[in-house]
């Protein structure tokens, strides 16, 4: 292991099943809008899961976007630290959870794990919509996420700049941007969201 971080910046999730898209969402909106501190690395980590490891492992501080099953009402956001994160294990809803939950016991038991870490997660509204985007009452906390990270970062002594214009390359590809995805789905009437038609259609012989 190289240089440690002094803080990674992790959004988990999957963009094409609608509100499990909400950690991705944020690191782009966090990065599009925000210059960090060099140490700082913001970075979409979908559902890689151990491919994570080495930024995992190299950070002293660990902050994650997720969709987390609170069980609280529709687009809450809660913000979760330090002792509280365990929590963000028991309730987790997205297929990523159990890479991610060892992922982070490996590198404890390797000695490499964040001296702190943080989480914000939103309560999301559907997850099994797929080809969906975020739904409205989770895609209107993305902003309040991004703060809530900005907030996070800045008590650790790592505040970010806000840009003064259009600077920043994309986190990721092009045809990942919201508003790109977003125009070019198809709408429900046209395509299945719960799966491919073809196999469903055959399983109801």
């Amino acid at each position: 292991m190289g240089e440690r971080f002094q803080a990674v910046v992790l959004g988990l999730g999957n963009v094409l099943w609608a509100d499990e898209g909400f950690g991705v969402r944020v690191a782009e909106a966090l990065h599009a809008r925000y210059a960090v501190p060099s140490g700082v690395e913001i970075v979409d980590g979908g559902t890689q899961g151990f491919a994570l490891m080495d930024y995992v492992a190299s950070a002293r501080r660990l902050l994650v976007l997720d969709a987390i099953d609170f069980g609280l009402p529709p687009g809450t956001l809660k913000v979760l630290r330090d002792a509280e994160v365990p929590v963000w294990g028991s309730v987790k809803v997205s297929p990523h959870q159990t890479g991610f939950e060892e992922l982070l016991a490996i590198a404890q038991l390797a000695g490499n794990s964040p001296e702190t870490m943080a989480v914000i997660g939103v309560q999301p509204v559907t997850l099994d919509d797929f080809g969906g985007s975020l739904h409205p009452a989770v895609k209107a906390r993305v902003p309040e996420a991004v703060a809530a990270a900005v907030q996070v970062l800045a008590e650790w002594g790592l505040a970010p700049i806000e840009r003064s214009g259009g600077d920043a390359d994309r986190l990721n590809a092009p045809a990942l941007a919201l508003d790109a995805y977003e125009s070019g789905r198809p709408s429900e009437a046209e395509a299945c969201r719960i799966g491919d038609a073809r196999v469903l259609a055959r399983g109801g012989r």
